[in-house]
Protein backbone atom coordinates (compact mmCIF):
# COMPACT_ATOMS: atom_id res chain seq x y z
CA UNK A 1 0.00 0.00 0.00
CA UNK A 2 1.86 3.04 -1.30
CA UNK A 3 0.24 5.58 1.01
CA UNK A 4 1.34 3.85 4.22
CA UNK A 5 4.93 4.71 5.11
CA UNK A 6 7.01 1.87 6.50
CA UNK A 7 8.81 4.28 8.78
CA UNK A 8 9.42 7.95 9.39
CA UNK A 9 12.69 9.63 10.24
CA UNK A 10 11.03 12.21 12.47
CA UNK A 11 11.37 11.51 16.19
CA UNK A 12 8.50 12.07 18.56
CA UNK A 13 8.91 14.77 21.19
CA UNK A 14 8.38 12.12 23.88
CA UNK A 15 9.20 8.73 22.33
CA UNK A 16 7.50 5.73 23.94
CA UNK A 17 9.66 3.52 26.11
CA UNK A 18 9.77 -0.12 27.11
CA UNK A 19 6.78 -2.19 26.08
CA UNK A 20 5.30 0.80 24.23
CA UNK A 21 7.99 0.52 21.54
CA UNK A 22 6.65 -1.47 18.59
CA UNK A 23 8.68 -3.41 16.07
CA UNK A 24 8.59 -1.90 12.54
CA UNK A 25 6.54 -4.79 11.14
CA UNK A 26 4.01 -4.40 13.96
CA UNK A 27 3.80 -0.65 13.37
CA UNK A 28 3.17 -1.27 9.67
CA UNK A 29 0.46 -3.83 10.46
CA UNK A 30 -1.24 -1.34 12.77
CA UNK A 31 -1.02 1.46 10.19
CA UNK A 32 -2.64 -0.73 7.56
CA UNK A 33 -5.29 -1.87 10.03
CA UNK A 34 -6.20 1.72 10.94
CA UNK A 35 -6.72 2.60 7.28
CA UNK A 36 -8.71 -0.56 6.57
CA UNK A 37 -10.91 -0.02 9.62
CA UNK A 38 -11.48 3.64 8.70
CA UNK A 39 -12.51 2.62 5.19
CA UNK A 40 -14.75 -0.17 6.46
CA UNK A 41 -16.57 1.46 9.38
CA UNK A 42 -15.74 5.19 9.30
CA UNK A 43 -14.22 7.33 12.01
CA UNK A 44 -17.40 7.40 14.11
CA UNK A 45 -17.40 3.61 14.60
CA UNK A 46 -13.64 3.20 14.66
CA UNK A 47 -12.27 1.65 17.84
CA UNK A 48 -8.85 0.75 19.13
CA UNK A 49 -10.17 -2.76 19.82
CA UNK A 50 -11.24 -3.15 16.17
CA UNK A 51 -7.86 -1.98 14.93
CA UNK A 52 -6.10 -4.40 17.28
CA UNK A 53 -8.18 -7.33 16.00
CA UNK A 54 -7.50 -6.44 12.38
CA UNK A 55 -3.78 -5.95 13.00
CA UNK A 56 -3.47 -9.17 15.01
CA UNK A 57 -2.04 -7.45 18.07
CA UNK A 58 -3.23 -6.98 21.63
CA UNK A 59 -5.30 -3.89 22.33
CA UNK A 60 -2.95 -3.24 25.26
CA UNK A 61 -0.12 -2.63 22.78
CA UNK A 62 -2.18 0.13 21.18
CA UNK A 63 -3.47 1.65 24.42
CA UNK A 64 0.10 2.03 25.67
CA UNK A 65 0.75 4.39 22.77
CA UNK A 66 -2.66 6.02 22.19
CA UNK A 67 -5.24 6.43 24.95
CA UNK A 68 -8.01 7.11 22.42
CA UNK A 69 -8.58 6.68 18.70
CA UNK A 70 -8.09 10.36 17.80
CA UNK A 71 -4.35 10.54 18.57
CA UNK A 72 -3.93 7.15 16.86
CA UNK A 73 -5.50 8.44 13.63
CA UNK A 74 -3.68 11.77 13.82
CA UNK A 75 -0.33 10.02 14.34
CA UNK A 76 -0.87 7.81 11.29
CA UNK A 77 -1.78 10.68 8.99
CA UNK A 78 1.08 12.74 10.35
CA UNK A 79 3.49 9.96 9.35
CA UNK A 80 1.87 9.74 5.91
CA UNK A 81 2.16 13.50 5.45
CA UNK A 82 5.79 13.53 6.57
CA UNK A 83 6.56 10.62 4.26
CA UNK A 84 5.27 12.66 1.31
CA UNK A 85 6.73 15.99 2.44
CA UNK A 86 10.04 15.84 0.54
CA UNK A 87 9.50 17.64 -2.76
CA UNK A 88 11.78 16.62 -5.62
CA UNK A 89 13.07 19.54 -7.66
CA UNK A 90 12.62 18.47 -11.29
CA UNK A 91 14.27 21.66 -12.52
CA UNK A 92 11.18 23.25 -14.04
CA UNK A 93 7.74 24.47 -13.01
CA UNK A 94 6.09 22.15 -15.54
CA UNK A 95 7.93 19.13 -14.15
CA UNK A 96 7.27 20.09 -10.54
CA UNK A 97 3.55 20.64 -11.12
CA UNK A 98 3.05 17.37 -12.98
CA UNK A 99 4.97 15.44 -10.30
CA UNK A 100 2.91 17.08 -7.54
CA UNK A 101 -0.32 16.21 -9.36
CA UNK A 102 0.75 12.63 -10.08
CA UNK A 103 1.55 12.00 -6.43
CA UNK A 104 -1.74 13.60 -5.36
CA UNK A 105 -3.61 11.48 -7.92
CA UNK A 106 -2.04 8.29 -6.54
CA UNK A 107 -3.31 9.17 -3.06
CA UNK A 108 -6.78 10.26 -4.15
CA UNK A 109 -7.32 7.16 -6.31
CA UNK A 110 -6.10 4.75 -3.64
CA UNK A 111 -9.25 2.73 -2.76
CA UNK A 112 -8.79 3.13 0.98
CA UNK A 113 -8.01 6.84 0.85
CA UNK A 114 -10.95 7.44 -1.51
CA UNK A 115 -13.23 6.04 1.20
CA UNK A 116 -11.44 7.61 4.15
CA UNK A 117 -10.88 11.25 3.18
CA UNK A 118 -14.57 12.24 2.69
CA UNK A 119 -15.39 10.62 6.03
CA UNK A 120 -12.60 12.53 7.79
CA UNK A 121 -13.83 15.78 6.25
CA UNK A 122 -17.33 15.03 7.53
CA UNK A 123 -15.97 14.27 11.00
CA UNK A 124 -14.06 17.55 10.91
CA UNK A 125 -17.32 19.38 10.24
CA UNK A 126 -18.76 17.79 13.39
CA UNK A 127 -15.73 18.32 15.64
CA UNK A 128 -13.68 21.51 15.54
CA UNK A 129 -10.95 19.93 17.70
CA UNK A 130 -10.61 16.99 15.31
CA UNK A 131 -10.65 19.36 12.33
CA UNK A 132 -7.88 21.49 13.80
CA UNK A 133 -5.63 18.49 14.38
CA UNK A 134 -6.23 16.95 10.97
CA UNK A 135 -5.77 20.24 9.13
CA UNK A 136 -2.46 20.75 10.89
CA UNK A 137 -1.51 17.16 10.08
CA UNK A 138 -2.63 16.89 6.44
CA UNK A 139 -3.30 20.35 5.02
CA UNK A 140 -0.39 22.31 6.43
CA UNK A 141 2.44 20.02 5.22
CA UNK A 142 0.85 19.77 1.77
CA UNK A 143 0.47 23.52 1.46
CA UNK A 144 4.02 24.04 2.70
CA UNK A 145 5.22 21.66 0.01
CA UNK A 146 3.18 23.48 -2.62
CA UNK A 147 4.53 26.83 -1.42
CA UNK A 148 8.08 25.51 -1.80
CA UNK A 149 7.25 24.54 -5.39
CA UNK A 150 5.86 28.02 -6.09
CA UNK A 151 8.79 29.88 -4.55
CA UNK A 152 11.25 27.79 -6.55
CA UNK A 153 9.42 28.78 -9.73
CA UNK A 154 9.56 32.45 -8.70
CA UNK A 155 13.31 32.16 -8.16
CA UNK A 156 13.62 30.58 -11.63
CA UNK A 157 11.52 33.49 -13.00
CA UNK A 158 8.92 31.03 -14.27
CA UNK A 159 6.32 32.79 -12.10
CA UNK A 160 6.13 36.54 -11.41
CA UNK A 161 7.35 38.05 -8.15
CA UNK A 162 3.95 39.76 -7.86
CA UNK A 163 2.33 36.33 -7.51
CA UNK A 164 -0.37 35.80 -4.89
CA UNK A 165 1.18 32.63 -3.51
CA UNK A 166 -1.88 31.45 -1.57
CA UNK A 167 -4.11 31.73 -4.65
CA UNK A 168 -1.48 29.97 -6.76
CA UNK A 169 -1.45 27.09 -4.26
CA UNK A 170 -5.24 26.86 -4.50
CA UNK A 171 -4.92 26.63 -8.28
CA UNK A 172 -2.43 23.81 -7.88
CA UNK A 173 -4.34 21.72 -5.38
CA UNK A 174 -8.02 22.38 -6.09
CA UNK A 175 -8.89 21.20 -9.61
CA UNK A 176 -7.57 17.64 -9.22
CA UNK A 177 -9.37 17.11 -5.92
CA UNK A 178 -12.61 18.43 -7.42
CA UNK A 179 -12.36 16.15 -10.46
CA UNK A 180 -11.29 12.95 -8.71
CA UNK A 181 -12.89 13.16 -5.27
CA UNK A 182 -15.95 15.39 -5.63
CA UNK A 183 -17.51 14.94 -9.09
CA UNK A 184 -15.58 11.67 -9.64
CA UNK A 185 -15.31 12.14 -13.38
CA UNK A 186 -13.12 9.58 -15.21
CA UNK A 187 -9.75 10.83 -16.45
CA UNK A 188 -7.70 9.66 -19.42
CA UNK A 189 -4.01 8.87 -19.64
CA UNK A 190 -3.17 12.39 -20.78
CA UNK A 191 -5.31 14.15 -18.19
CA UNK A 192 -2.52 15.15 -15.81
CA UNK A 193 -0.39 16.56 -18.61
CA UNK A 194 -3.34 18.66 -19.79
CA UNK A 195 -4.26 19.68 -16.26
CA UNK A 196 -0.66 20.70 -15.57
CA UNK A 197 -0.77 23.19 -18.45
CA UNK A 198 -4.07 24.64 -17.23
CA UNK A 199 -2.82 24.86 -13.63
CA UNK A 200 0.37 26.65 -14.67
CA UNK A 201 -1.61 29.15 -16.74
CA UNK A 202 -3.90 29.81 -13.77
CA UNK A 203 -0.94 30.18 -11.41
CA UNK A 204 0.70 32.72 -13.70
CA UNK A 205 -2.51 34.74 -13.72
CA UNK A 206 -2.76 34.74 -9.92
CA UNK A 207 -0.97 38.03 -9.40
CA UNK A 208 -1.64 40.47 -6.60
CA UNK A 209 -3.73 43.56 -7.55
Amino acid sequence: MACVPRQTTRKAAHPPAGAAVLQPEVTEAINVAVLEELAAVGYGRLSIEGVARRAGVSKTALYRRWPTKQPMVVALFESIALHAAAMTDTGSLAGDVELFLREAMAILRDPLMAAILPDLLAEGARSSAFAAEMLATIRDPRRARAAELVHRAIRRKELPRSLDVETAIDCLAGPLYWRVSVVRTPVGDDYLARLSRVVIAAMRAATKP
